[in-house]
């Protein structure tokens, strides 16, 4: 009798635990303490027609994904059309008001849409400076000075480059009097004649789209075939100028800005001598991880210019950045401990925007 006594204690004891569990799971989840508030973010980028624009849209889309209880619209227009990146950002203004980061190579184009919501919804410029008349008082971008100074540095270690004689540098450039492409030009020339005050620079316009600029570059190339060196800030020049030397067996000393898979190629094959990376995908994350960190959580915007730094590219390390390149989940891992670094300590970072060069 106690052996079926205590069968049926064991059975009824089971019998509730079962009952238990199925209630249990039947009955609506309670929200963790922990949940984080849901916000919705955009950023507004010129177009997947261009490396440095997809840089930062996958490191903003990182942003997003890797925060909980964020979600986001990060989006372009086919093409780099100014009027249609300026639509998407009006249509970002009434689906994202938790916050909206944003890069353009047309900031005039986007004074009066930013000022219609810059007291309504967060904002952050990212790459160019907020346009002028605007109240947008954060910006995440380089200091594109830097970025020229060491593509000259680079130049000034190849070995053949001699200017004692003087001689000339071509400087192409893909989107004339965009603000950042003239601050890596003006930091390139300016330490390229304090050390070589004989050379001359021929500066033309270099072209955006994949193929004009090639065709702007290769002319250029047969019109001053022993220039001492042939650089661009842009991301489309580094390209043509591999593909020039590729197809023609003339080595060139070219060197330019930014990480089109090409170019990295380039840098491998030795047809590029340095690459300088403004590290576009930290920008869009960082951006989108303030406005995240202000969505959920309060946290003011900085005000003032984030500068999350650069990397020169060279044959010292082409390997290790072509496998950072080679997959989302690589970026990843190679860039959240360095930007787990720079928002832990935004101090070191920030300086006002007086400072922008």
């Amino acid at each position: 009798m106690r052996f079926a006594r205590t069968t049926r204690i064991a059975l009824a004891i089971a019998a509730t635990a079962i009952l238990t569990a199925a209630l249990a799971a039947a009955a609506p989840a309670r929200p963790s303490s922990h949940a984080q508030k849901a916000v919705h973010l955009a950023f507004i980028y010129p177009g997947a027609f261009a490396n440095f624009a997809q840089e930062m849209a996958l490191g903003a889309k990182a942003a997003a994904q890797h925060t909980p209880g964020v979600t986001i619209t990060d989006v372009g227009p086919p093409n780099n059309d100014g009027n249609a990146q300026v639509q998407l950002f009006q249509d970002a203004t009434r689906t994202s008001k938790d916050g909206i980061a944003w890069m353009t190579l047309f900031p005039q184009l986007f004074i009066r849409p930013v000022q219609q919501v810059q007291s309504s919804i967060p904002l952050i410029a990212v790459d160019v400076p907020p346009p002028t008349g605007t109240s947008v008082t954060t910006f995440v971008g380089n200091s594109n000075t830097e970025l020229g100074q060491a593509l000259a540095a680079q130049l000034f270690k190849q070995r053949g480059f001699d200017c004692s004689n003087g001689g000339q540098i071509l400087i192409g450039t893909d989107t004339p009097g965009l603000p950042p492409l003239v601050a890596r030009n003006e930091g390139f020339s300016k330490t390229v004649k304090a050390k070589c005050p004989k050379v001359t620079f021929y500066n033309f316009d270099s072209k955006q789209t994949a193929t004009d600029n090639f065709n702007a570059w290769n002319a250029a190339v047969k019109s001053h075939p022993n220039a001492l060196a042939y650089v661009g800030p842009g991301s489309e020049d580094a390209v043509s100028l591999a593909q020039i030397q590729r197809q023609t067996g003339k080595h060139l000393l070219a060197g330019a800005d930014d990480l089109d898979p090409v170019a990295l190629q380039g840098v491998k094959a030795g047809y590029i001598f340095a690459l300088i990376s403004p590290e576009h995908w930290l920008k869009g994350y960082i951006a989108i991880k303030l406005l995240a960190k202000h969505a959920q959580g309060g946290a003011a915007l900085p005000k003032g210019w984030w500068n999350p730094g650069y990397l020169v590219v060279n044959k010292s390390n082409i390997t290790k950045i072509l496998h950072r390149q080679a997959s989302a989940a690589n970026q990843y891992a190679y860039f959240a401990p360095i930007a787990a670094k720079e928002l832990a300590n935004p101090g070191k970072y920030i300086k006002p925007f007086s400072k922008i060069n």
